[in-house]
């Protein structure tokens, strides 16, 4: 570390310093009287005392810098990365051998470098971990990470020990691009291919719906098992066992098999379902822990039942119909007012309303009906429709004026309406789409509605609602006061090949409506249906008072309860204005959860289900992947090792140029003034020249 000192005036300056530091010295010890009685030697010592501190205090005044260079060595950084997932502890065969190794490199190492040391699997951690116990095999994460913290450092080589299977994340070749560092890899595991045969992969919907039939897709593989036999199976596992549902007959014809089946499964009963794909083993298999893998898929019975009713046939039935059937939750019939009185109401959450109530039929026997089960409800107005029912059937929007003739409008969006959001294209595109045709008359709605388009009559932009919405006595309505929501879709479609626009529009318009609001005062919900073993389980709950303001007074309790009924307790953590908990990791299965409450002397409770499934990624690949590894290395400048050549890494490292300490040189400034020693020096000049006065009797 060296100095220097700058000013920021002239350096001539510090000549007028020591000047005056000078003349008041002379002045003060020479010109005046005061001393002169006093001897020329002390006279001297007084006045070049005086000299020091009013030069000082002068050279203080011109602001002077203190610049200094510090320079520092950074040791070269060696990262070693152990793999933790179940099939390195598996195929090591003797682990103590192994860690004995590690421990040397570490060993040899030490001193010369920074060594950082991860371990990594379903995640990247600090530390080594010999435990090997992480259910998948990410490596291209821990090289992201080493990447991401240690690229703008000075990273001398990486050292990776894996078998080079990899069941998560990219292929770590293409994650080591970005390091420009030699990158070592222990080859751990054994290349040696095994009679074995196993379920490489099972896809299927998380969600299927009660009901319906959905698909299984079974990858099968074996290896060394030509002209075997065996049979494929999939079993439903519930608290009351196992029962197989079905099975399929598998010829093994080569020693490199592979094939793909498809099983279709009968989704006949609600909530979230536990199957197992199995194959059946053959004889001198290696394992049979790859050979079942079990799968959880959430059976809904919440699907929403959609009646379309219209007064006669016309395509916008079907361009609703194709917009509604985009959204798996909805099921949607169409039907029309002539056999309106066949129809079983009841099992419908929704209903749309086209051209009715019309001039033939006035639907009176259905509105009743939809009333007293306050089933929300989209009225579509047309030329077919009766405008004096229409306005008796509900209450906040008015149209005077009579369907003979009409208007050409297209709609134009409201930048005040609130009850949901549109995607930012909507309100651009929309005014130019080809246009529907609304009655010609006058239109209005009460101050309660809220107006999601208003009308535009060739370029004017009117005050006249086309599609908006209230709420009557807890049931939603929609008015579209417009036909011809087919032309929209089709120019949507020739403008954009697309129908993004109009699905929109109107799936936003059905969703706000059939929605059913919660009105419970306490809630309680997991985070999702299904978790894998691997990831903890998350709750939370609200509680609202009486005008539903969020509340978390009171504590909130909740139980688990596992298939085998055995209860786990917690209480949640209050949050700001809520309660969430972290219940933790459990074990793979089935389980229900019931939350409760006291409030104002109430007990409340929410209740719910979730599902923990099993991670066996690590089961499906038993041979390692040494090539990967191979390549990893030979591709920035490393070597494969093997386990028993581990302590050789620290040489080769050694023995690498491009492997050094680096220099870093850092420039400081500070002023002067701020230096703590300066007022010491001036308080003790002053004081040796007082004492010293006072001593030979100069006051």
């Amino acid at each position: 570390m060296f100095s220097n000192i700058s000013f920021q005036y002239p350096i001539w300056f510090v000549g007028l310093c020591l000047l005056l530091g000078l003349v008041y010295a002379l002045f003060l010890y020479f010109k005046s009287d005061t001393f002169k009685g006093q001897s020329k030697f002390l006279n001297w010592i007084l006045g070049f005392f005086r000299f020091l501190t009013v030069s000082l205090l002068s050279l203080l005044l011109l602001s002077p810098l203190l610049k200094s260079m510090v320079t520092e060595t950074k040791k070269p950084i060696i990262v070693i990365a152990q793999d933790n997932s179940e099939s390195i502890g598996s195929e090591l065969k003797d682990s103590s051998a192994y860690k004995a190794q590690i421990s040397q490199l570490v060993s040899g190492l030490e001193g010369e470098f920074d060594l950082i040391q991860y371990s990594f699997g379903s995640e990247v951690r600090e530390g080594i971990d010999f435990s090997f116990t992480d259910k998948v095999s990410d490596l291209s994460s821990v090289l992201n990470e080493v990447y991401d913290v240690y690229s703008n450092q000075n990273l001398g080589a990486v050292i990776l020990a894996s078998d080079g299977i990899y069941n998560q994340g990219s292929n770590p070749i293409y994650a080591g691009t970005k390091l420009n560092v030699p990158v070592y890899t222990i080859a751990l595991g054994d290349t040696t291919l095994k009679r074995d045969i196993s379920v490489k992969k099972v896809f299927h919907n998380r969600i299927a719906y009660l009901g319906d039939k959905f698909s299984i897709q079974v990858d099968l593989s074996a290896q060394n098992c030509a002209g075997e036999r065996t049979s494929l199976g999939i079993y439903k596992v519930d608290a009351g066992g196992t029962t197989k549902i079905k099975s399929e007959a598998i010829s093994i014809k080569n020693n490199d098999f592979f094939v793909t089946k498809e099983i279709i499964i009968d989704a006949n009963a609600a909530g979230v379902q536990r199957y197992r794909v199995a194959v059946n083993k053959v004889s001198g298999e290696v394992t049979t822990q790859n050979n079942s893998k079990d799968i959880f898929i959430d059976v809904l019975d919440a699907r929403q039942r959609i009646l379309l009713l219209a007064n006669a046939p016309h395509p916008d039935l079907s361009a609703i119909k194709q917009t509604i059937v985009k959204n798996k939750n909805y099921e949607v019939d169409i039907a029309y007012a002539g056999k309106a009185s066949t129809l079983n109401l009841a099992k419908y959450d929704f209903a749309i309303l086209h051209q009715l109530p019309s001039v033939t039929n006035t639907i009176s026997g259905v509105l009743g009906k939809l009333n007293s089960r306050k089933t929300p409800r989209l009225f579509v107005v047309g030329a077919q429709s009766n405008l004096q029912s229409f306005n008796t059937a509900q209450n906040f929007f008015r149209i005077k004026g009579n369907t003979s003739n009409a208007n050409d409008v297209t709609g134009v969006a409201q930048s005040s309406f609130n009850l949901f959001t549109i995607d930012e294209k909507v309100p651009t595109a929309l005014p130019k789409f080809a246009p529907m045709q609304a009655p010609f008359g006058e239109f209005t709605v009460t101050p309660d509605a809220h107006v999601l388009l208003n009308q535009k009559i060739g370029s004017v932009e009117t005050k006249y609602p086309l599609l908006a919405f209230a709420e009557e006595q807890g049931t939603k309505i929609g008015v579209l006061a417009g036909e011809g929501i087919w032309r929209w879709r089709v120019f949507n479609y020739m403008q954009y090949q697309n129908h993004e626009i109009i699905d929109e529009v109107l799936g936003k318009t059905i969703q706000y409506l059939s929605v059913k609001e919660d009105k419970r005062k306490f809630r309680a919900s997991v985070s999702k249906n299904i978790f894998n073993e691997n990831e903890a389980i998350y709750f939370d709950a609200e509680l609202y008072n009486e005008s539903y303001e969020l509340i978390n007074d009171p504590d909130a309790r909740l139980v688990i309860t596992n298939s085998q009924g055995k209860d786990f307790s917690f209480t949640f953590n209050k949050t700001a204005k809520a309660y969430a908990l972290n219940a933790g990791y459990f074990p793979v299965g089935n389980y229900r959860y019931t939350a409760k409450i006291t409030s104002n002397g109430k007990e409340l409770t929410g209740s719910g289900k979730f599902s923990v499934q099993p991670i066996q990624l690590e089961s499906f690949e038993t041979t390692a992947n040494h090539g990967v590894l191979r390549l990893l290395s030979e591709q920035f400048g490393g070597s494969l090792i093997y386990p028993d050549q581990v302590v050789a890494i620290a040489d080769s490292i050694k023995n690498k140029d491009e492997v050094k300490p680096v220099f870093y040189s850092t420039s400081k400034t500070r002023s002067v003034i701020n230096l703590k020693w300066i007022f010491f020096v001036l308080m003790g000049l002053l004081t040796v020249e007082w004492f010293l006065r006072k001593f030979f009797g100069g006051y």
